[in-house]
């Protein structure tokens, strides 16, 4: 069971996640505030893991209020503003809840909570090389370009160029941890650093443009969002 504490200035809103992490057995309700200095005071003495975080909030931002843990607990974002959507995933924020959200989508948040992405194992890709095939540690591709009849495999310790169509392969790979941002890219989810409205930068500060028929998929596919 994860304790869990929650911080919104709405008394709706909050009686609201009370009822749904009362129906969850995976959760038990620590404490829940209106307050924003409570909270904080509370957090720094009484480690939990999940805070519950409202954004727009009287005296204090609930990204700025992140910001200022020394222990940030696993947080999901449940705000009514859809702007903040790229300071959540900067922040390696679990999900981002938009008010008003049914327990189905308060569930497949918590649900993300379970098996953290660092903790998750995944087969090697075979790629040919030189006449013999080799496996590719799917977990540390950065990414793959396309370029005209090959793609460029670039991963954490290793480069490769396989004649293959960037369609073909990305079928052999682990579509949860894959994305294509873009019809000569395909970036690794787990070495996003940052996102912009229209480029997204890696764990090794390459930036890769999103291409602009891509956007609203790239935005589904990280923030579950359509617009």
């Amino acid at each position: 069971m994860m304790n869990c504490v929650i911080l919104d200035d709405e008394p709706l809103a909050l009686q609201v996640l009370e009822h749904y992490i009362g129906q969850t057995p995976l959760l038990h309700l620590a404490a829940s505030f209106r307050n924003a200095i409570e909270a904080y005071e509370y957090l720094r003495k009484h480690p939990v893991d999940v805070l519950f975080l409202d954004i727009e909030m009287p005296l204090v931002n609930g990204v700025h209020f992140l910001k200022s843990l020394s222990e940030v607990p696993k947080t999901i974002f449940t705000t009514a503003y859809k702007h903040y959507a790229f300071d959540g995933f900067e922040l390696d924020v679990v999900d981002y809840l938009l008010k008003p959200f049914s327990y189905q989508r308060f569930i497949r948040a918590v649900d993300k909570l379970k098996s953290p992405p660092a903790e998750a194992t995944y087969d090697p890709v075979f790629i040919r090389v030189n006449k013999s095939r080799i496996p590719v540690n799917q977990y540390d591709v950065l990414y793959i370009e396309s370029a005209k009849d090959y793609i460029h495999i670039i991963s954490l310790h290793e480069q490769h160029q396989v004649y293959h169509t960037l369609k073909s392969f990305s079928a052999k790979l682990d579509q949860a941890l894959f994305l294509q941002i873009h019809r000569s890219f395909l970036i690794n989810k787990q070495h996003v650093k940052s996102v912009q409205p229209t480029q997204i930068t890696l764990t090794n500060d390459f930036i890769i443009p999103i291409g602009k028929s891509y956007q609203k998929h790239v935005r589904k596919a990280i923030f579950h969002k359509t617009v």
